[in-house]
């Protein structure tokens, strides 16, 4: 669809990711604990939300380079492939912390939490180089859409992330504390990304040979 391919490892890749506690979990359980589900559902929606924003800067950004230059496309592709094996080996040999999921913030208006969540998640970085490494990968090189291909991939990707999102403001007080305290499984699921990544960075350059 859109010139899209391999959209299940896609999934599985974005799910896999959701799933590894970061920034936008923290933000999240951390609204949880303090103001409730609702409270941290309206993070989860803002989150979502500042997703967006990196999917529209990719598809509109390398849409016109990747249509325009099959150089450029192979370009973006390997600094992606370059990219996607440095997240990889980071995750693997990093060393799991437990981190306090139970940490409290502050009660705020809802609306101050949505926008809380856009700006933690629209301002980071580390997501707009994900994107941009991420989504390029699972376009065919010789779709005339390729733009919209992203924006289909990001909207994939956001949607399942704030599936996970919200099952994680719901479970906080229990799932998500636990889950977040322990090493070995934190430890577990950055390896297990880690590796998936290494995998993608692999393909990516044996498929531009």
């Amino acid at each position: 669809m859109f010139g899209t391919h391999d959209l299940v490892m896609f999934v599985i890749a974005g799910l896999l990711l959701n799933i590894t506690p970061g920034a936008d979990t923290l933000y999240i359980v951390g609204r949880s604990a303090s103001q409730g589900a609702r409270a941290g559902a309206v993070a989860a929606l803002g989150i979502g939300a500042g997703c967006f924003v990196h999917v529209s800067a990719a598809a509109l950004g390398l849409s016109a380079l990747l249509s325009a230059s099959a150089l450029g496309f192979a370009i973006v592709k390997y600094v992606g492939a370059a990219y996607l094996f440095y997240l990889g080996v980071s995750m693997i040999v990093r060393h799991a912390r437990p981190t306090d999921a139970a940490k409290t913030l502050a009660a705020e208006a809802l609306s101050r939490v949505f926008w809380g969540g856009f700006l933690t998640n629209a301002l980071n970085p580390k997501v707009a180089l994900f994107f941009l490494a991420f989504l390029p990968q699972f376009i065919d090189a010789a779709s005339p859409s390729k733009g919209l291909g992203m924006l289909f991939l990001g909207v994939v990707f956001t949607f399942n992330a704030t599936l996970w999102n919200l099952f994680v403001a719901w479970s906080s007080a229990t799932v998500s504390s636990r889950f977040k305290a322990s090493p070995a499984i934190a430890a577990w699921l950055n390896r297990a990304c880690g590796g998936l990544f290494l995998y993608f960075s692999l393909k990516l350059v044996r498929s531009n040979a």
